[in-house]
């Protein structure tokens, strides 16, 4: 009996020993973020738990507890919910208030554009664990009160309710009146018009005020159609035309301008005095003038007189010899060229294949040597060119058939025929088109 009793004594012991090395593994010893704590403070060893995150993350942890230590089975990171787009208002943009990211706790602030007003109480929207909270803001133009005219005026517009941006248009009734005020009014991003509503009055004129020049008895008021009879001071002169009092003021702007003349040199006309093309001296001046291998017809000295007018007849430089003709675009001379012409003598050309000379008169075709330089006006009036393809673009083909492009002078007429199947826009059956310099508007069949 002896022996027995100490063997039971003996396994007794090895159990207490081994669960003397037994620990529990604590609640506190968990250290992950954004997690829900464990429902128990500490579990024996063996024991599993199943961590879940927090309220707005995902993610699931799954711990064992192995002598003391917590071992991770399943590991999947807490992270914030995403939310789809907080959606975009008409008129309107959101920026970030808190976050970066359309996540888990970012909100968004709406704004309206400018002339736009939010009509909805709240203006922001958070994301939260089950998306976005509220409804997308919305932005109504701002409006204007309604407008409202005496019965000489009328309106045109949204009068009765306008929005930011209207634009309100006023007249007079009567045509012998003119509007008082401003005659284009509009609708402004606080709600107000830009200006009151005019009225109408007398059309009436005021006497300007004349720079050089003075108004010959002025009044207080010019009434409609009266004349401005004025006087410019020495050495000036009265604008052309004579104003009238109308309805959005005088005809013409009164005006006194110095008075020049003007000489506008020839390529071989020079004056030592003043270089280059053109000349303005005042009343008294004198210039002096020559010609370059030509003769001076003419005076050499002319004097600028008080009305603008030169004292003697601009002078000519007349003879010398012109150079080698000059070229002519789609032309080409009809006989060899030199390179010296005496004054008098003419270079005849001609157009180019299927180009046609505009002949005004019957030297159309020459270019003439004059007192050293080439005159004349020679114009050649360019072909059109017409494809198949484009034929084929347009739904259109040759009426005398045949399947070939265009190559026509101008002033041809092209008669076209509608393909099988395919009908003229707005031509009826008459599909002609006419070369006129260059260009064929061609009919269009579908």
């Amino acid at each position: 009996m002896r022996v027995p009793v100490k063997l039971l004594g003996f396994v007794f012991w090895l159990f207490f020993f081994n669960c003397g090395q037994c620990q529990d593994c604590l609640r506190e010893d968990i250290k992950y973020e954004n997690t829900e704590p464990a429902a128990k403070a500490s579990y024996s060893d063996g024991e599993t738990v199943k961590l879940y995150c927090m309220i707005g993350f995902t993610g699931v942890y799954r711990l064992k507890c192995e002598e003391g230590t917590w071992d991770t089975i399943v590991e999947r990171k807490c992270a914030k919910k995403k939310c789809s787009h907080p959606g975009d208002t008409p008129n309107g943009d959101f920026n970030f208030i808190s976050g970066s990211e359309f996540d888990f706790g970012a909100k968004v602030l709406y704004t309206c554009k400018k002339g736009f007003e939010m009509t909805s109480e709240i203006n922001h929207r958070t994301c939260r664990a089950q998306g976005w909270d509220n409804t997308v803001p919305v932005c109504e133009a701002v409006k204007c009160p309604a407008i409202r005219t005496n019965a000489f005026v009328t309106a045109s517009g949204n009068t009765e309710e306008g929005s930011y941006g209207d634009v309100i248009h006023f007249e007079c009734v009567s045509a012998d009146k003119k509007i008082d005020g401003s005659s284009d009014i509009h609708c402004t991003e606080t709600g107000e018009w830009s200006d009151s509503v005019p009225t109408c009055k007398e059309i009436t004129c005021t006497a300007p005020v004349i720079s050089n020049g003075f108004v010959v008895e002025p009044v207080k008021e010019y009434q409609k159609e009266a004349i401005l009879k004025y006087r410019c001071s020495p050495g000036f002169k009265a604008r052309e035309g004579i104003p009238r009092c109308a309805k959005f003021g005088w005809t013409l702007n009164p005006g006194c301008d110095e008075v020049m003349c003007v000489a506008n040199l020839t390529v071989n006309m020079r004056s030592d005095e003043h270089p280059g093309p053109e000349i303005s001296v005042r009343p008294g001046d004198t210039i002096t003038l020559s010609c370059v291998g030509r003769e001076l017809q003419g005076h050499r000295k002319i004097t600028c007189l008080s009305d603008g007018e030169w004292n003697v007849p601009f002078p000519k430089c007349v003879g010398g010899k012109c150079g080698p003709p000059p070229l002519v675009d789609f032309a080409d001379t009809t006989e060899m060229t030199t390179s010296e012409y005496n004054s008098g003598e003419r270079v005849e050309y001609s157009c180019f294949n299927k180009y046609i000379l505009v002949q005004s008169h019957p030297y159309s075709k020459y270019l003439t040597c004059e007192d050293g330089e080439w005159r004349g006006n020679i114009k050649c009036l360019k072909p059109c060119s017409v494809s198949v393809e484009l034929m084929d673009e347009r739904g259109i083909e040759l009426r005398w058939g045949g399947r070939q492009n265009i190559f026509s002078p101008h002033g041809d007429i092209i008669s076209f025929k509608c393909k099988s199947g395919k009908y003229s826009v707005g031509l009826g059956n008459d599909l002609r088109s006419t070369c006129n310099d260059g260009v064929m508007n061609l009919p269009l069949c579908e």
